[in-house]
C-alpha cells in the first residue's frame, strides 16, 4: 500500500510541475506577444511636403500621395487644443494607463440602457490605436484589442507623445487630416495661433468630421463647440468673458486654400523629398515670408506690363549677404495659361549671360595687377578671325577708362580686355567664383565668353555676387585675411546656413582670397555708376537713395534680360524673358529687368550703408588724369587716388609724349631746325592712329600733337600717321556668293591722325580711289590672297595681306 501511495504522490507532483511549467511558458509567450503587439511605426501614411519660412510660418504645401492634406507630425500640441480635446474626449487622460475603467463602465451602461451604441468609452490612447489600424470594424473583439494595444502604447510613449500622435492623425473632415492641416484649411493660420473658439471647434470635429461641410449641420457643430466651451469654463480653463466671446465667433465656412508663397521652391523640395524619402517632409527654409510676399507682388505688377510685349516670364532671387541665405525665391511669374510656361522654375535654368559676366573680368584683371580701375582701354572697331564685336549703340570712343567701359557695358573694350587676359584664365576664374555652368572647353567659348557666349543660372550668379560682397564685408573682421569658404552657393535650408567664422576658427583663414577685397571694392565702385532706369535716373540727388552696385545683361536676339545688384546687406538677382527662348523687341536688361530690381531693393529697407574700402590692400598714388595709368614725369594733369597694391606693377603712362614747339606753340621743332633758346616744352596725349580717330570725335577738347614745321621735316623720321582698322594682316574673310554668282561686298576701314588728309587706296597695285574724313571703302575682291595698300597725300604708306574665302551657300 505504501508503494501505491508513493506512486500516487509522485504522479500528482509531476503533473503539478508540468502544469506550472506550461503555465510559465504560456505566460512568457503572452508577455512576448504583448510586448511585440504594437508595430514599431504606428502610422505608415504619406505626408504632405510642407515649406516653412525662417520663423516657422507656412509658405506652402503639396498634398500627400494618397490625396490627403496630412502634415507631418507636430513637435508639440498647442495648449488650447490640448486642453480642449482632453476636456471633450478624455478628461482623465493624464491619470489612466490607456483604458479608463469609469468611462468604459459608463459607456456600457448607456449602450445597454439604449439598446444601441451611444458611447464608445474610448480614451485618446485607444483612438490613436483605432486610427492606426485603418478601417477596422467597431466590434467588441476589436474594442478589446484596442484596449490591450492602448495599454501597450502607454508603455512606449509618454502622454505628450500620445497626444501628439492623436492631433497629427485625427480626421477633420473631407481630405483634411491632422491638426496642423486643419488649422490652415479652416482658419488660415497655424495651430498655435488658434483662438479658444477655433481650438474648441477643431476639438469636436474628429468626433463627427462630417459636421464641417459648408451648409450642413452648422447648428449641431455650433452646439458641440459651445458645449465644450462651457465645459472649459466649468473646469476653470477659461474665464466667463473668454467663454462668452468665444461663442460669438463665427464657425468656419468652406476650406481655405493653403498659402502658396514660393510654389517653385516647394516643387523643388518636393521632388528632392521624393528622391531621398526622408522621415519628415517639413523643410524649414531661410526664406522670410513677408519679403517673399512683397517680391511676389512686385513681380506680379511688372508682369502685367511685360505681357503687353508678349514677355511672359520672370524670376527673382533675394539673398542675405552675410550668410548667403535665400530671403525670397520667385521662380516665375503668376501667369495662368500653360503655354506661357509659368510652372518652369527659371532660377536654376541655364540662360545666355549677355554682359552680366563683365564685372568678373574687370575684377579678375585688377586682382592680378593687370588693370588699374580707370586705365584707358581701346574702343575701336575690332576684328578677331571672323569675329567682329560691336557696341550696343554702334559707336566708338577710341579709348575709355576701364571703369566707364564697365559702367556703360561697352562690348569692344570688354573683348579687348579678355583678349589680353586670356579666355582659358577667365573661364577658370569663373568656375572658381562658383559659375558651375561654365563647363565647356575655353575654345568653345572664345572671346564671346564675356558677351553672352556662355550660359549661367540666376542661382549661380546671385551666389557669386553675394560671395564677393561677403568677402568685402568680412575683410576688416578677419584682419585682412580670407575665409576659404566665403565663395559658396546660396542656401535655402536653415540647418545649412553659414555665417562668419568664430575667433577660435581664425586658424582656417588664408592670406589670399578667391578675389582680393581691393579688386572687389573697385569693381563695385564702378558698378555703382551704371545708369539707372528713368525713375531712378537722378538717384544721387536724394540723400535717402541707396547706393547699389549693379549690372545688367541682354542676350543675343533679345531673349534674356538680366539685372543683378548688391549692397552690404542684400543681393537681388532678376531675369526676365520667355522660358521657351522667344526673343522680343525691348527685352533688354535696363528696361525689362532693372525696374524690378530697384523696386525689390526699395521694398527691402535696411540701412543706407556702403562697403568699407580695404585700405590695407591699397596704395594712395599719383595717376594720370587722362589715361588712368600711374603718372609719369611728363603727365600734365595728375590726380591722386587709392589703387590696389598689385596695380603698382603696371607701367607708368605710355600715352603722353614730351615734344618741343616753336615760340608760337603751333609746330614741332628740333635742334636741327630751331635754336633751343626759341623752343618750349609741352606734353601731349598721343594715341595710336585708329584710337585717336575715334577719341577725337568723342572728345572735342582733345588737342592732337602738332605737326613738324616744314623746315624741320627733312630732319625727322616719319611718324606713323595711318592705321588699317580692317582687315588685319593675315585675316581670312569668308564671303557668300550672291544669286548672280558674284561675291558679296566687304567694307574695309582705315584711320588717319589728320582726318582731312587724303588716303589713296590700292588693291594688288590697282588704284581704287581716295577717301577723306571717313576712310572706308566697299570692295568685292575675288577669292584668293590680296594686298591692300594705302598711301596718304604726304607719301606715307601702309599695307596688309588678306585672303578671301568664297562660300557657295
Amino acid at each position: 500500500m505504501k508503494i501505491f501511495s508513493s506512486l500516487k504522490v509522485w504522479f500528482q507532483n509531476k503533473w503539478q510541475r508540468r502544469r506550472f511549467r506550461w503555465l510559465s511558458y504560456a505566460s512568457l509567450a503572452m508577455l512576448i506577444i504583448y510586448l511585440c503587439c504594437l508595430p514599431s511605426k504606428l502610422f505608415q501614411d504619406p505626408y504632405s511636403t510642407v515649406l516653412e519660412d525662417r520663423n516657422g510660418l507656412l509658405l506652402g504645401a503639396r498634398i500627400a500621395a494618397d490625396g490627403q492634406w496630412r502634415f507631418p507630425p507636430m513637435d508639440s500640441v498647442p495648449r488650447k487644443f490640448a486642453a480642449s480635446i482632453i476636456a471633450f474626449e478624455d478628461k482623465r487622460f493624464y491619470s489612466h494607463l490607456g483604458v479608463d475603467p469609469l468611462a468604459t463602465a459608463r459607456a456600457l451602461r448607456l449602450n445597454l440602457s439604449q439598446s444601441r451604441v451611444v458611447s464608445g468609452g474610448s480614451t485618446l490612447s485607444m483612438q490613436v490605436i483605432r486610427m492606426s489600424r485603418k478601417g477596422k470594424g467597431r466590434t467588441i473583439p476589436e474594442k478589446i484589442l484596442e484596449m490591450i494595444l492602448a495599454t501597450r502604447l502607454e508603455w512606449r510613449y509618454d502622454k505628450a507623445e500620445i497626444l501628439n500622435l492623436y492631433a497629427s492623425h485625427a480626421p477633420f473632415g473631407g481630405n483634411v487630416v491632422g491638426l496642423d492641416a486643419a488649422a490652415w484649411k479652416y482658419f488660415g493660420r497655424s495651430a498655435d495661433k488658434l483662438s479658444w473658439s477655433e481650438a474648441a471647434t477643431l476639438a469636436v470635429l474628429p468626433n463627427a468630421p462630417s459636421l464641417i461641410h459648408p451648409g450642413r449641420n452648422r447648428d449641431a457643430l455650433e452646439r458641440k463647440r459651445n458645449f465644450l466651451l462651457d465645459k472649459l469654463y466649468q473646469n476653470q480653463t477659461i474665464d466667463s468673458l473668454t467663454c462668452a466671446l468665444a461663442k460669438l465667433e463665427p464657425l468656419p465656412q468652406k476650406p481655405k486654400p493653403l498659402p502658396s508663397f514660393a510654389p517653385h521652391l516647394l516643387e523643388k523640395v518636393h521632388q528632392k523629398h521624393l528622391a531621398e524619402k526622408p522621415e519628415r517632409t517639413i523643410l524649414a527654409t531661410t526664406l522670410h515670408r513677408e519679403t517673399q510676399r512683397q517680391v511676389n507682388e512686385i513681380v506680379k505688377q511688372h508682369y502685367y506690363s511685360l505681357r503687353q510685349n508678349e514677355i511672359h516670364n520672370a524670376a527673382v532671387l533675394v539673398l542675405e549677404v552675410e550668410t548667403g541665405d535665400v530671403l525670397a525665391y520667385v521662380g516665375n511669374t503668376p501667369c495662368q495659361t500653360e503655354d506661357q510656361a509659368c510652372a518652369v522654375d527659371v532660377i536654376p535654368s541655364r540662360r545666355s549671360t549677355g554682359s552680366i559676366l563683365k564685372p568678373f573680368l574687370y575684377a579678375s584683371m585688377i586682382n592680378e595687377g593687370e588693370l588699374l580701375p580707370d586705365m584707358l582701354v581701346p574702343d575701336v572697331p575690332s576684328y578677331y578671325a571672323g569675329y567682329n564685336p560691336t557696341n550696343y549703340n554702334r559707336t566708338y570712343q577710341g579709348a575709355v577708362p576701364a571703369s566707364r567701359a564697365l559702367a556703360r557695358s561697352l562690348n569692344i573694350p570688354a573683348v579687348r580686355m579678355l583678349s589680353k587676359y586670356g579666355v582659358p584664365r577667365f573661364r577658370h576664374n569663373l568656375q572658381r567664383l562658383g559659375l558651375t555652368t561654365i563647363d565647356r572647353p575655353a575654345a568653345d567659348y572664345g572671346l564671346t565668353l564675356v558677351l553672352g557666349g556662355a550660359e549661367a543660372s540666376l542661382w549661380d550668379l546671385a551666389g557669386t555676387y553675394g560671395s564677393m560682397a561677403r568677402t568685402l564685408n568680412d575683410h576688416l573682421y578677419y584682419g585682412g585675411k580670407y575665409d576659404p569658404k566665403a565663395f559658396h552657393a546660396p542656401n535655402y535650408q536653415i540647418q545649412q546656413s553659414q555665417g562668419r567664422l568664430n575667433p577660435d576658427q581664425f586658424d582656417q583663414l588664408r592670406e589670399q582670397g578667391t578675389l582680393d577685397a581691393a579688386a572687389i571694392y573697385h569693381t563695385f565702385e564702378a558698378m555703382v555708376e551704371v545708369t539707372r532706369p528713368e525713375n531712378e535716373e537722378f538717384w544721387q540727388a536724394f540723400s535717402s537713395s541707396r547706393k547699389i552696385a549693379w549690372k545688367t545683361g541682354t542676350s543675343y536676339g533679345f531673349r534674356d534680360a538680366w539685372a543683378i545688384g548688391c549692397t552690404p546687406e542684400y543681393v537681388v538677382a532678376v531675369w526676365v524673358g520667355n522660358a521657351d527662348g522667344e526673343g522680343r523687341p525691348g527685352l533688354i536688361g535696363t528696361r525689362a529687368a532693372a525696374p524690378i530690381l530697384f523696386d525689390v531693393f526699395a521694398s527691402l529697407g535696411g540701412a543706407n550703408t556702403w562697403f568699407e574700402p580695404p585700405i590695407d590692400e591699397m596704395e594712395f598714388i599719383k595717376v594720370c588724369r587722362h589715361t588712368g595709368h600711374r603718372a609719369s614725369k611728363i603727365c600734365p594733369d595728375i590726380d591722386t587716388t587709392w589703387v590696389p597694391q598689385k596695380g603698382l606693377r603696371i607701367e607708368p603712362c605710355p600715352y603722353h609724349e614730351k615734344v618741343f614747339l616753336d615760340q608760337s606753340g603751333t609746330f614741332q621743332v628740333s635742334s636741327e631746325c630751331e635754336s633751343p633758346l626759341n623752343m618750349q616744352q609741352a606734353s601731349f596725349l598721343v594715341l595710336p592712329p585708329n584710337m585717336e580717330t575715334y577719341y577725337r570725335q568723342a572728345h572735342p577738347d582733345f588737342v592732337p600733337i602738332p605737326a613738324f614745321r616744314s623746315d624741320c621735316l627733312a630732319h625727322q623720321p616719319p611718324q606713323k600717321q595711318m592705321a588699317i582698322i580692317y582687315p588685319r594682316n593675315g585675316t581670312k574673310i569668308y564671303l557668300p556668293r550672291e544669286l548672280d554668282g558674284t561675291l558679296s561686298s566687304v567694307v574695309f576701314e582705315a584711320a588717319h591722325r589728320d582726318p582731312a588728309t587724303l588716303i589713296y587706296w590700292h588693291l594688288d597695285d590697282k588704284y581704287l580711289g581716295d577717301t577723306k574724313e571717313l576712310h572706308e571703302m566697299e570692295l568685292q575682291p575675288e577669292a584668293g590672297w590680296h594686298t591692300l595698300s594705302l598711301v596718304d597725300e604726304n607719301g606715307q604708306r601702309i599695307s596688309c595681306r588678306f585672303e578671301i574665302l568664297a562660300r557657295e551657300d
